[in-house]
């Protein structure tokens, strides 16, 4: 019994090796351009801050890269977490991104 038991890992094992060759083809072909249209920068601080101030010029410099707008939006408000929550419930697409500042305590 214990050598079907062997027989059948070792079928399953090749099985998943044949296979990945396969998937492996396919996943470039797979993949679009990024940014195809706006990318969100969710800012858990408020305007001015230094956080917003960085992500506002990373946003600048990722447009002029990519060619698509980097929108930055702030969410200040309960020490990060409503714009951790807002970022989180965001479709799980790329195009919202977040930024937090952490302080020493």
């Amino acid at each position: 019994m214990a050598t079907d038991v062997m027989r059948r890992r070792l079928m399953l094992a090749a099985l998943a090796l044949c296979a990945l060759p396969a998937a492996a083809q396919t996943a470039p072909t797979a993949q679009t351009d990024y940014p195809a249209h706006p990318v969100k920068i969710m800012v858990s601080l408020p305007p001015g801050s230094g956080a917003d101030s960085t992500a506002r010029f990373i946003a600048q410099q990722l447009a002029t890269t990519l060619g698509q707008p980097f929108v930055v939006e702030n969410r200040p408000g309960a020490n990060g977490f409503i714009g951790a929550r807002a970022a989180a419930e965001a479709a799980p697409d790329g195009y919202t991104l977040f930024v937090a500042a952490t302080r020493p305590w």
